[in-house]
């Protein structure tokens, strides 16, 4: 029998980190040896995860010389201050946070209104978008994934911007399904208040955005895109449908090529002809993209969940990737809500 890859998750008690334990508990080829929690610090496993064979308690802070791999699942700017210490013990890090995603250094106080607690690990981070970059992914120490609403946008319009076919205006409208949000409560994500309402937010400026610049502008010819992205929060508890809507340069069979083609041997990233929902995603690391046009505006929709392929599917996917199981190992079919 192969030998087990020892696995760590930090945060285990948030929605990433409940996802990712479920994901990692039925993979054959990981053994779950320390799971962190602040709050469930001393208590049991099965009082968070009744549902697992897991024996064992939550610990306030884990020991990386214990294992190979380190999900984070922490906040922005806690794991990053982290991770170096982890790194040096030998482990491996996947870290679900935004903490690594912006390479230029420069971005994240920008972004996210702090200093940057580790900028020399920046080089080194992998963008965990195994459709983009899976050859990085295969030796890759530190493992930044995406966001989910950049993980939807990103994939719905890099085969255009790839292939030539959009114009350098690129709008999306996304909606997200509440859990997006995290776990932490908060007035913005009370029932009474988002119950029989969508609305749209952060209209000056999402912090996914600048993912979505930064990976389109990769595959842009013209060396960049702009991007007008406008999330919406929307009263269901998974899932985000993104829309996105650019001048076509070229013809609609050209611009449906251009998606089979990039995403052909793609596992979880399928292209197809009708309009996909969140619902058909759920539970799900599946990616469902439709291309279409209105006369010469390109729409392109994308639908996946949030939690799954936008966030700890991801992070499992990418694991898969570095250890050298098959991508699809513990993310073939539905996975159970935490």
């Amino acid at each position: 029998m192969p030998k087990l890859v020892k696995v760590a998750v930090a945060g285990a008690n948030g929605y990433a980190g409940m996802t990712a334990v479920n994901l990692l508990a039925r993979h054959a080829g990981v053994l779950l040896t320390q799971l962190t929690s602040r709050s469930h610090a001393g208590k049991p496993y099965s009082e968070v995860f009744p549902l697992l064979d897991l024996g064992g308690d939550f610990r306030p802070e884990l020991d990386a010389g214990e294992v190979d791999v380190v999900f984070s699942c922490l906040p922005h700017n806690v794991g990053a201050s982290k991770a170096a210490g982890w790194l040096a013990a030998g482990a491996r890090v996947i870290d679900m946070s935004a903490d690594f995603r912006l390479q230029d250094p420069k971005q994240y106080p920008v972004w996210y209104r702090q200093e940057h607690p580790a900028p020399g690990l920046l080089a080194e981070a992998v963008f965990g978008l195994p459709e983009l970059h899976e050859r990085e992914l295969k030796d890759a120490k530190l493992v930044a994934v995406p966001g989910c609403f950049s993980t939807a946008a990103i994939l719905a319009l890099a085969p255009a911007v790839a292939a030539g076919l959009a114009a350098s205006d690129l709008i999306v409208d996304a909606k997200s399904g509440v859990s997006g949000a995290g776990r932490s409560p908060g007035i913005g994500v009370h029932f009474s208040e988002i119950n029989e309402s969508v609305g749209a937010y952060a209209i000056g400026g999402h912090r996914h955005l600048p993912e979505l610049t930064q990976e389109l502008g990769k595959l842009s010819r013209n060396g960049g895109v702009r991007v007008t992205f406008v999330p919406h929060l929307v009263p269901m508890t998974r899932g985000i449908l993104a829309t996105c809507y650019f001048d076509l340069k070229g013809s609609l069979g050209e611009l449906q090529d251009a998606y089979r083609e990039l995403y052909a041997g793609q596992p979880f990233t399928r292209v197809v002809d009708f309009t996909p929902t969140t619902k058909l995603a759920a539970h799900s690391n599946l990616c469902l993209i439709n291309v279409a046009s209105q006369g010469t505006k390109a729409v392109v929709t994308a639908a996946l969940d949030n939690l799954i392929k936008g966030a700890s599917g991801q992070g499992v996917e990418c694991f898969n990737i570095a250890f050298g199981f098959d991508r699809t190992t513990a993310l073939q079919g539905p996975a159970q809500w935490p």
